[in-house]
């Protein structure tokens, strides 16, 4: 079984400070509390993250002091075992077998996005959740892989 994962980037997980939209109070609702089986993980609400994304969430909302900000978050999601945490090696490996020039030549994100191509591309559902429409060109493009990316919520059935 897939686990029910998805990849959250840094100008999306901004709107979990004070989420005022009912699509981020539900996105974050099923994060927290999808955690109703233990017998069944993969059943449960994965974040899949990467050392540098952690880093990017933390230089620009370490400081809110809202319950549901992403560090919160990722801290219950560390303790219940709920992180697809993709490896500093992982996303090496990946670039090296498939970041060929052709590829990269193709690709139109920063430097920064270009690393969390292989974050979302090695999670289980290849979900993610972005507002940048660079990033979300390379993903969608990237050859041999369908990705599912939205800019709000709504857009993924992240629940299902």
């Amino acid at each position: 079984m897939t686990r029910k994962d998805i990849f959250i980037d840094n100008n999306i997980a901004k709107n979990f400070s004070n989420p005022i939209d009912p699509e981020y109070k539900k996105l974050i609702k099923w994060l927290i509390e999808s955690n109703s089986n233990p017998k069944k993980h993969d059943d449960n609400a994965h974040l899949v993250i990467s050392q540098k994304l952690i880093a990017e969430y933390y230089r620009t909302m370490g400081h809110a002091a809202s319950g549901n900000n992403i560090a919160v978050i990722i801290n219950l999601l560390t303790q219940q075992g709920r992180l697809n945490r993709i490896s500093n090696e992982q996303i090496k490996e990946f670039k090296q077998e498939h970041f060929t020039k052709k590829v990269e030549r193709k690709l139109v994100s920063n430097k920064e996005d270009r690393e969390h191509i292989p974050v979302v591309l090695l999670s289980d559902r290849k979900y993610a959740l972005t507002l940048d429409e660079k990033f979300t060109a390379d993903l969608v493009k990237f050859p041999s892989f369908t990705v599912t990316v939205g800019k709000k919520p709504s857009d993924i059935p992240y629940d299902t």
